[in-house]
């Protein structure tokens, strides 16, 4: 489980890095940034994926959670347009990263304790479910790129929303 601590304090550092504060530009780099990071960090954490019975329902709930959150926290970002500099922005709050900073404590709350407060408990219910360990290892990494890429997805949609079309910015440039 530690492998879910180190991705999720890079998605922590990551995220509050790209959008927290006011301002921050809508570019390609950020958008492609965490699917880059991504692909890089999953190799290097995943396992083989367990890919049949409760191990692997425990991976999609997992997944399904991490993209409702990424959701939520992409909902909390405020995308427009600045006049001033003709680009798409976002500010983001302290909702914004305290729901970040929420999710990831719990993620790491979760591993520290699988180890130190319950570690019987949850083993009892790995045996009683026929989950493993490397199954909830990578359903806690699943749920962390989800939340990161449910985030980015939904930002470059609500970012392509505010844009303004190419055809006026066209016409604002020429005087029309």
């Amino acid at each position: 489980m530690t492998s879910a601590l180190i991705v999720d304090a890079i998605v922590l550092f990551a995220v509050l890095e790209a959008n927290f504060g006011s301002h921050r530009k809508v570019g390609a780099v950020r958008l492609l940034r965490p699917f880059l990071v991504t692909a890089l960090a999953i190799p290097l954490f995943i396992k083989p994926v367990v890919t049949h019975g409760h191990g692997l329902d425990t991976e999609l709930v997992l997944a399904a959670v991490g993209i409702a959150l990424g959701l939520l926290a992409a909902s909390l970002l405020m995308v427009f347009h600045d006049e001033r500099s003709s680009r798409v922005v976002t500010a983001a709050g302290s909702a914004y990263a305290l729901l970040w900073i929420a999710v990831i404590a719990a993620r790491a709350a979760f591993s520290y304790g699988a180890h130190h407060w319950f570690g019987h408990s949850l083993a009892v219910w790995q045996i009683r479910h026929a989950v493993s360990t490397a199954a909830i290892t990578d359903a806690l990494i699943f749920s962390a790129v989800a939340m990161i890429l449910a985030h980015t997805g939904l930002l470059a949609i609500r970012a392509r929303r505010v844009a303004p079309p190419a055809t006026a910015s066209a016409e604002a440039v020429s005087g029309a």
